[in-house]
């Protein structure tokens, strides 16, 4: 039992020593505090234990020290490390700052740490300070006054302003505003032939204009890459009026129609009206026919001779044609 005692107690004291060992070389990058010394940087032990203690990476904020020295840049590491804790990029910020030395840019590291800070990429905004960058324009359709339609493409050559890009407009603004540029002066034209003859015509007008006000970049130029005729707006238009216009006509024309319609059937209801009234009169007649006889104002041969008159006048008519009234009644 003492032996196997023994045997436990020195595996646990190994493990110990172990992980001690471990815990110590995770806590002391040795090799990243060599590097340093090596490359000039003076880091102390104590500070990179203290960057595990304030859950640092180590590597993140001495590799570009180390690199920022070598590039002739005198950076803190409490500077380096503070930005890392704000969640910057120490990497990008360094890098940015050696490539703007060597450009001579005047670019601090307060600035280009807010800069990281605010989500642009500093790195990247640097570059394009140096190189500028082309942005190529989507379709831009505008209608010049002669109502054709001109379909054009720029390419705008920009630049990185570093002062502004804290607080400036993206790209973006810039695409929305050049083609704004490009339809309002293309709507400002007499005819499409001069803007085809002329494109140029329209760099000039828009670049004029200051659109690189409030943004992140400077405006170095815009180029007309490609104009192209479009539709004939203003013949579709006047096609489209004539045919609304065409509409409206014959919506009145049928109004018109259906007003006459229904006079025609007004007036043909009143002749009934009146046929009524002629039939109700012809009623009275054996009426009064009747009371004459009753009267004694009426004799029988007066009577035979208003019958006579009767039928002479039916055979008369028989005579000169059919009855119109019986005519339109269907009969014969």
């Amino acid at each position: 039992m003492d032996s196997d005692a023994l045997l436990l107690t020195q595996a646990l004291l190994i493990f110990a020593v172990f992980a001690g060992i471990m815990v110590l070389a995770w806590a002391v990058p040795v090799r990243l505090w060599i590097e340093a010394i090596s490359a000039g940087v003076r880091v102390g032990i104590g500070s990179l234990i203290g960057m595990r203690l304030r859950k640092v990476s180590p590597p993140a904020v001495v590799r570009p020290l180390i690199a920022a020295t070598k590039a002739g840049l005198d950076l803190e590491i409490n500077a380096l490390e503070a930005h890392y804790l704000a969640g910057g990029r120490v990497d990008r910020v360094v890098n940015a700052l050696i490539s703007a030395d060597k450009a001579n840019i005047d670019l601090s590291f307060n600035q280009a740490a807010a800069i990281d800070l605010a989500g642009r990429d500093v790195f990247e905004a640097v570059q394009v300070s140096v190189n500028p960058k082309v942005i190529n324009t989507p379709k831009v359709a505008a209608m010049a006054k002669d109502g054709i339609q001109l379909i054009a493409v720029a390419r705008v050559t920009v630049r990185a302003n570093i002062n502004r890009l804290v607080g400036g407009a993206g790209e973006e603004t810039i695409l929305a505003r050049v083609g704004e540029g490009i339809v309002s002066t293309i709507g400002s034209s007499d005819s499409h032939k001069a803007v085809l003859e002329n494109p140029d015509a329209i760099s000039k007008t828009v670049l004029h204009k200051g659109l690189d006000s409030g943004t992140a970049f400077e405006i170095l130029s815009i180029d007309i890459a490609d104009v192209d005729v479009g539709k004939n707006i203003g013949a579709e238009l006047q096609t489209d009026q004539a045919e609304a216009d065409k509409r409206v006509a014959q919506a009145r024309a049928e109004e018109r129609r259906a007003m006459a319609v229904a006079k025609e059937q007004e007036m043909k209801a009143r002749v009934w009206e009146m046929r009524a009234e002629v039939v109700k009169a012809e009623a009275q007649v054996p009426l009064a026919i009747a009371e004459a006889f009753r009267a004694g104002n009426l004799g029988v041969m007066d009577y035979v001779r208003y019958r006579n008159v009767q039928a002479d006048t039916a055979m008369r008519q028989a005579i000169a044609g059919p009855d119109e009234t019986a005519g339109e009644n269907g009969e014969e």
